[in-house]
């Protein structure tokens, strides 16, 4: 692969950067300030709306969906770009309409939807003018087995019939969020990866009841519409509201993980650099014992560590946003669950880092380090635990030294 950016990236690149430094970064304070003011934990602000409008004004918009649906990228022209918004991980990428769950839930029907569901739900996302919601997740199943999702979606008529309990719904607290796209069983005896359906579920639906918010580390995560507790009782939609067939929720639950995967790995590497950042700045100038923090041993080595640690994460992810272009998904598959393994844990050893140089203040609102120190975490848990990337990794590796079955 050629690792110097095209000149659409670099173009790109320069028009994100003046718009990070002239809007995004001022507007970080702003946005704390209005969160503090709202009346709900839950509600949208102000100051996000505007950037919006500023960046759709500019032309970001839209980066992470290639085709004609979205902003025409490859992967590999789209990961720079967004390690760019992961420096301001709750402004950035829902000011560019890139942020998830949305991101999923537009690939999801850019891909399998029908023209209906195009229409009447990508549209408006693509647009900015909603938000959405993915409902995969269950409190009473080990759901990193997709296979054990409980819900039920049953035909009756000309209707199909939604029972279960989901949990941790991104998306789902935002008052502007219209539709969820609901992952269940219609086949619970069928094959194991066809059992599952997904369907289009709109908020009004009489049944589906959202019953409160999740708390990450005691964070609302309210900034891009929160984490659910959703009720499904006989909540009943339309059949042209299924996604794709019967039986292929699983293939699709796949092919909308991947992108997540590497969309979230390439904003943690700008969060990595601006723990970095703000680690440098904040060691240079505070003294210790007659010297500048920065001026010891201990502290050096964790700034060339993560220097180190970001480095290798940078080219393992480029490398998998090239194989997803070149050779598709699943042919990336090993490099994605990679990369999906070492970000998150490295980004969090160097927020760790850069927390303890900052003393008190690192674990305080009046820096991010604390939020996105909780945000990667998180993310050793989201689109599937380590513990079930590594199995899979593993299997796949052994695979080749053991002697074919007879």
């Amino acid at each position: 692969m050629d690792f110097a950016y095209d000149a659409k990236t670099e173009e790109l690149r320069e028009r994100l950067l003046a718009f990070m430094d002239e809007h995004v970064y001022p507007a970080e304070p702003v946005f704390e300030q209005q969160l503090a003011e709202r009346e709900s934990e839950w509600t949208s602000v102000p100051i996000v709306e505007e950037l919006k409008a500023e960046a759709r004004k500019r032309g970001l918009w839209n980066f992470f969906l290639p085709g004609e649906h979205g902003g025409g990228l490859t992967n590999l022209q789209y990961a720079p770009l967004a390690e760019i918004t992961g420096r301001s991980p709750g402004l950035a990428p829902t000011a560019l309409n890139c942020a998830a769950p949305d991101t999923g839930n537009m690939e999801v029907l850019a891909m399998f939807g029908n023209e209906q569901q195009r229409k009447q739900w990508l549209r408006p996302l693509l647009d900015g003018e909603i938000r959405s919601a993915f409902a995969m997740t269950e409190p009473d199943v080990a759901s990193s087995d997709a296979r054990n999702i409980a819900t039920s979606i049953t035909r009756d008529g000309a209707d199909y019939v939604i029972n279960g309990r989901k949990w941790f719904i991104s998306g789902a607290m935002n008052p502007n969020c219209q539709i969820f796209i609901v992952m269940g069983k219609t086949d619970p005896d069928g094959p194991p990866h066809k059992q599952q359906s997904m369907i289009l579920v709109p908020r009004d639906t009489p049944g589906m009841t959202v019953e409160r918010g999740m708390h990450v580390f005691g964070y609302s995560d309210g900034d891009h519409g929160g984490h659910a507790e959703v009720v499904f009782e006989n909540a009943r939609v339309p059949a042209e509201n299924l996604i794709g067939e019967e039986g292929s929720g699983f293939a699709i639950a796949q092919a909308r993980l991947g992108p997540g995967r590497i969309h979230h790995c390439m904003r943690l590497i700008g969060m990595a650099e601006r723990a970095i950042e703000l680690m440098c700045k904040r060691t240079v100038s505070r003294v210790a014992f007659g010297k500048p923090i920065a001026a010891q041993g201990v502290v050096q080595d964790w700034i060339a560590e993560s220097r180190v640690r970001v480095e290798q994460l940078r080219l393992l992810v480029l490398k998998t946003a090239w194989l997803m272009d070149t050779v598709g998904n699943q042919g990336a598959h090993t490099e994605i669950q990679a990369i999906k393994i070492a970000t998150p844990a490295a980004v969090e050893w160097i927020l760790d880092k850069a927390i303890q140089a900052h003393g008190a203040g690192g674990v305080s609102q009046d820096f991010p380090l604390a939020q996105l120190w909780a945000a990667a975490r998180m993310l050793r848990i989201a689109d599937g635990p380590d513990e079930v990337h590594k199995r899979s990794m593993a299997r796949r590796e052994l695979k080749r030294y053991q002697p074919e079955a007879s």
